[in-house]
């Protein structure tokens, strides 16, 4: 069972005129709005001593120490780039805007496989304008993080098992398939699971996609006949995610003492200390990635002072002089100790008892609003701030200009994803919609159970959110001819099994 990978795509001159535009926009960002941070620094340090000194780590007091805080795929990817063109951050740069440029086409034939045929170059057309014309994916191009590495191999994934998933073929039951029909998929399965595994390498998260995918195969394979074509496919995507994977955990065995297929949670060496009370009662009341940088990220550097704190963290006067006599300890030295982290999690604990659906269902519901209607400008020179408007408009119009623009387009681009939806589901339906709405979701929640708000993280959903939105271009099409397609396309791939089948005979 081989899926069909039909490309209708834009014409010559939409596709090069589209990519081109996408090109300049992206060398606009590198140019005029170049970015580092924190992380950046880190995957460099980790880049430049695995290729001067071949060991994948960090230098501690003066020692150079392996490490496995974070994935190597990124890393690997600077220490590649930095040995061709140099140890300079415009190469990788420009590298990312062409890999983000690769994302764009691949987001415009992902667009394609859930359009119906006769509307699949129209909705390529649109996917690819749009992902190329989309500021936030061409904005990171510009920093040396590994959003746009990610966003690539997660849309590769996505459209090889939609591929997969929108192939006739699957939808028969096994007795109509003979075992050639069944094994030959395997190779496809395989190469899913080892682009999820390769994404892997620069995200952890990555693996979320496997979690939309069997969603959508459930939906598919729904009879209990179907249980063995279900456990087939489950074995051959994870053979070929572990095959991508066991290089890395094999190196953590040796080198580390532990088998470690993924990155930490939150990125520290094996044996520190990592405060889960605190984090755990900032997860009662941090809704903002502004709490981010006023809290969390101060912790072990800078003191916390009570003014950093909005009022929904406290829950009564009480409340609010326990956390200030537990700050007051903690400022002395700016050291989270056992002691402290644990009166930390008691209040986390009496929170959470007191108000169950604020911190189940009320702080994750504002922090996927926060994820999703960010203005998107952590990486601009921006402030990102909306209210007060006419003061903030008076204060410095280009700040709140910008900032309104961006909260604009990145609102168009949910609407259009809302419309698509809407049409899709209006059109064919299918598994592969499925599989992108439930990846959607998933990335989603998961994002709101970290212990920072962080908008970026959500950017590897853009492809797929492009690609929904495509859909609002495809014309609608009646019924009967939805019917007559599905029944058509179904005994096109019956009279070719039984054809193939005359002929081995």
């Amino acid at each position: 069972m081989v899926p069909t990978m039909r490309r209708p795509r834009p014409s010559t001159e939409q596709f090069a005129a589209a990519l081109t535009c996408g090109l300049a926009l992206r060398l606009f960002f590198i140019y005029h709005f170049p970015a580092r941070s924190v992380d950046t620094r880190f995957y460099e340090e980790l880049a430049g001593n695995w290729r001067y000194h071949g060991v994948y780590g960090i230098f501690v007091q003066g020692q150079l120490l392996p490490v496995d805080m974070r994935m190597p795929g990124y890393p690997a990817f600077l220490a590649v780039i930095h040995r061709m063109f140099g140890a300079s951050a415009e190469p990788v740069m420009w590298v990312q805007a062409v890999v983000d440029l690769f994302t764009c086409a691949l987001t415009a034939l992902l667009a394609a496989r859930l359009a119906p045929s006769s509307q699949r170059a129209r909705v390529a057309t649109a996917a690819l304008w749009m992902a190329a014309l989309c500021p936030f994916l061409a904005n990171y191009t510009a920093a040396l993080l590994t959003e746009t590495l990610a966003t690539f191999f997660t849309v590769a994934a996505l459209y090889l098992f939609a591929c997969i998933l929108e192939d006739p073929r699957l939808h028969f039951p096994a007795a109509a398939l003979d075992a050639h029909a069944l094994t030959s998929s395997a190779g496809w399965w395989l190469l899913a699971g080892a682009l999820v595994g390769a994404g892997t390498l620069v995200r952890p998260e990555t693996p979320l996609i496997l979690a939309a995918a069997g969603i959508a195969l459930l939906f598919v394979w729904r009879r209990r006949s179907d249980a063995t074509k279900l456990l087939l496919a489950g074995a051959w995507i994870t053979a070929g995610l572990l095959l991508v994977l066991l290089p890395w955990a094999t190196r953590n065995s040796r080198t580390l003492g532990r088998v470690q297929f993924l990155s930490p949670r939150y990125a520290e060496s094996y044996g520190d200390f990592i405060p889960r009370g605190f984090f755990a009662w900032t997860r009662t009341w941090s809704e903002h990635f502004r709490d981010a940088y006023q809290v969390s990220w101060k912790l072990g550097k800078q003191p916390i002072e009570m003014d950093s704190f909005p009022s929904t963290a406290f829950d009564s006067g009480e409340e609010r002089s326990r956390v200030a006599a537990l700050l007051a300890r903690y400022n002395v030295d700016r050291e989270m100790s056992p002691a402290l982290d644990q009166e930390f999690a008691r209040l986390a604990r009496e929170r959470t008892a007191r108000h169950p659906w604020r911190v189940y269902l009320a702080i994750p519901a504002t922090r996927a609003a926060a994820i999703w209607f960010t203005p998107r400008i952590e990486l601009l020179p921006y402030s990102g701030r909306l209210v007060p408007p006419l003061e903030l408009w008076r204060g410095n119009p280009r700040d709140f200009g910008a900032t309104f623009v961006f909260v604009l387009m990145n609102a168009a681009y949910f609407a259009l994803a809302l419309a698509g939806w809407l049409r899709r589901r209006a059109l064919l339906g299918g598994p592969a919609i499925i599989m992108l709405t439930t990846f959607i979701a998933i990335r989603t929640a998961f994002l709101t159970s970290l212990q920072t708000v962080e908008p970026r993280y959500v950017m590897v959903c853009f492809p797929a959110l492009v690609a929904i939105g495509a859909q609002a271009w495809a014309s609608r099409v009646p019924a009967g001819q939805i019917a007559a397609y599905s029944t058509a396309t179904a005994a096109d791939f019956l009279e070719t099994e039984n054809s193939r089948m005359r002929l081995s005979s």
